[in-house]
């Protein structure tokens, strides 16, 4: 098994010191945060597509291995809610092909008012390539059905497992041949850190899901004061020392 491990984003003001040297700009901070880490999620693409341009600009600026996740547009989950999917996710993936071969999974994070819509989800991810890998992170409790399990599973689209307070807030179904991860917020101190504890934990439910030739991404999203970069650095050695092969994250944490 591959483990991607990296963070939601990379522009933190207060990741300086933590993750960039004091000196270098924050025009150079991809460019720092993919020499420690091999895979980000573009969490930002949620509030505002980037061009493009943007996205080439990107590709050419991280190295050859790096994985490039992209969080949908809000436009196609939270204003259109997943109807007439075909515009939005034919203007995301155009926008997103500046990345190249950087391209990794697509998230679809679901609102939380939007109820359960087998149809609509099987529409919507009907809509990307097959070689598109697409992850849905599902907000409302009617979403845990079977007949939401067998979409994922006909479509090929990893359940994100997303982790809220140390604790997992979705089923841990595996529904594809790949996993995908989000850590919102931990429990440990300080705020809003993950403990040691829960992080083998979340180890040992990716062993005991996905076996060697899978990947898996896992993306820390408690970025306030570096919690992200430390957590990530925590859980990628406890997945190392569990046998796992794990990208790269910094060592000097």
């Amino acid at each position: 098994m591959t483990l991607f491990v990296g963070t939601s984003g990379w522009q933190y003001k207060d990741w300086r010191g933590v993750l960039y040297p004091d000196g270098v700009p924050m025009r150079l901070w991809l460019e720092e945060y993919a020499a420690r880490f091999a895979t980000v999620e573009i969490n930002n693409a949620f509030y505002r597509l980037p061009t493009r341009e943007t996205f080439e600009s990107w590709r050419e600026r991280t190295p050859p291995d790096f994985v490039v996740a992209l969080k949908a547009s809000r436009y196609l989950t939270h204003i259109k809610r997943l109807r007439d999917p075909a515009e939005p996710v034919d203007r995301l993936l155009s926008h997103a092909a500046g990345l190249g071969d950087r391209l990794g999974p697509v998230l679809l994070q679901l609102p939380p008012t939007l109820h359960a819509d087998p149809a609509l989800l099987d529409e919507c991810l009907g809509r990307f390539p097959a070689d598109v890998r697409v992850a849905v992170e599902p907000r409302h409790d009617s979403w845990w059905t079977p007949e939401v399990r067998k979409v994922l599973e006909s479509r090929g689209a990893a359940l994100c497992w997303a982790d809220v307070q140390a604790r997992p807030v979705t089923p841990l179904w595996r529904t594809a041949d790949w996993g995908y991860l989000r850590f919102h917020e931990g429990r440990a101190l300080p705020w809003p850190r993950y403990g040691r504890q829960s992080l083998t934990t979340w180890v040992r439910r990716v062993t005991d899901a996905w076996s060697d030739d899978h990947e898996v991404y896992a993306y820390f999203n408690n970025d306030p004061y570096a919690a992200a970069v430390r957590d990530a650095v925590v859980f990628a050695r406890a997945a190392t020392a569990a046998g796992l092969t794990v990208t790269r994250t910094p060592d000097h944490l």
